[in-house]
């Protein structure tokens, strides 16, 4: 079975074309400025870059088809040897807690979604609608980044607030990034040797947008982000948790109204607000190396925080087996992996210099007589969306 696995932001599309008999990827790609005016970048059989005009969602996922098939960088001859298509949709609200095949019935309830994730819904709808007119008769499924959180506690997800706004609204927590957090889990315990039912693994999804998961038996106890990805972590722009009487409070002072201020703390805000340099986090490590004092407050910050969160799921775990860094900081920051475990030494934890020298590989960095495991594992969320559409097709 070969799995086209779709991943659609407003203008833009990634891609990969994974042959599950194997679980290669044959090719993966982006389309960018959709609805501007287009730009391709494809690596098959061959890399390829092209500038075409891209008006809608549609027109992308036609030009990737074309991609996959042309003679030179394509991966394959007939179109019908794409199996089926899975899709990461950001928001499945209390409907999903787990992957589904795509029919009218869950277009609608994505439909609803949309007001919990409005920037990022509305496209996930436009490149199903564009499959099922490119490809009317290959299975989709929907993958939902909110789907593996849905096993947390009532006592975890419900907010401090009148119980009738949760009734009436939905207002409740509902985390992000479950896709990576399953994966990256799953298999910290393959490398251990484990029983993911046997083992307390805390995973950081670190990146310029974070979030840290509790995950006990290989299932989501708690997470830091909530309602929206704007709460827990202090991010690339985004402030994280923060008391909520500063909105108003700011909304009076700078005259700001409701979109604005919700754009200073989506946008403005994290790294970014604090260091004023960037809310790349290799832009900030390079400022601290030449003595910018506000980006070295940014960058301890964030490692507070994140060691924070560490620290108090550990205690909402009742223990802690392993702990689990993934996505782009997570992966390749060694000196941030090192600053937030230097707060956890109180766990056991004792980081191997060499391993943890390591970048974007999977490897064990804690030393062997660590009383935790601290390990770096690449994520693959693209992997885990064909996984679930073959397991769901095969049934």
């Amino acid at each position: 079975m070969k799995v086209l696995v779709l991943n659609c932001g407003s203008s833009s599309l990634k891609y990969q074309l994974i042959d599950m008999s194997n679980e290669n990827a044959l090719a993966s790609g982006l389309c960018e400025r959709i609805g501007i005016d287009g730009r391709l970048k494809h690596k098959g059989k061959e890399e390829y870059k092209a500038e075409l005009e891209m008006k809608n969602h549609e027109d992308a996922i036609k030009i990737v088809i074309d991609a996959l098939l042309d003679e030179k960088h394509g991966v394959i001859s007939d179109v019908k040897e794409i199996n089926a298509v899975g899709h990461r949709v950001v928001h499945g609200g209390e409907h999903f807690a787990s992957s589904v095949i795509i029919n009218e019935e869950v277009i609608k309830a994505i439909e609803e979604c949309i007001e919990l994730a409005p920037l990022h819904n509305p496209a996930n709808l436009m490149g199903i609608r564009a499959c099922e007119s490119l490809m009317p008769n290959v299975p989709q499924v929907a993958v939902f980044d909110t789907a593996f959180h849905q096993t947390m506690p009532e006592k975890a997800y419900l907010y401090g607030i009148p119980y009738e706004l949760y009734e009436k609204y939905k207002i409740r927590r509902y985390g992000f990034h479950g896709t990576s957090h399953k994966y990256v889990s799953q298999r910290a315990a393959d490398v251990l040797g484990k029983d993911i039912k046997d083992l307390k693994i805390i995973t950081c999804h670190l990146g310029n947008g974070g979030s840290v998961a509790a995950i006990s038996g290989g299932k989501c106890q708690d997470t830091s982000m909530g309602f929206t990805p704007l709460e827990g972590l202090i991010m690339g722009t985004r402030c994280g948790d923060i008391d909520p009487a500063i909105v108003p409070f700011i909304m009076e002072k700078e005259g700001l109204d409701t979109k604005e201020v919700d754009t200073l703390m989506n946008k403005k805000s994290g790294v970014l607000g604090l260091s004023g340099v960037s809310s790349d986090f290799r832009d900030i490590e390079e400022a601290v190396e030449k003595g910018n004092k506000r980006a070295k407050i940014a960058l301890d910050a964030f490692h507070y925080k994140v060691a924070k969160y560490i620290g108090e799921y550990a205690c909402a775990l009742n223990g802690v087996d392993a702990i689990v860094f993934t996505a782009g900081l997570g992966e390749n920051g060694k000196e941030s992996r090192q600053e937030i475990c230097n707060y956890l030494t109180w766990l056991g934890i004792e980081i191997d210099e060499q391993n943890n020298s390591t970048r974007g590989k999977e490897i064990i960095i804690s030393k062997d007589n660590s009383r935790i495991k601290v390990l770096v594992i690449p994520t693959n969320e693209e992997l885990v969306i064909a996984r679930d559409t073959k397991e769901l097709l095969d049934k």
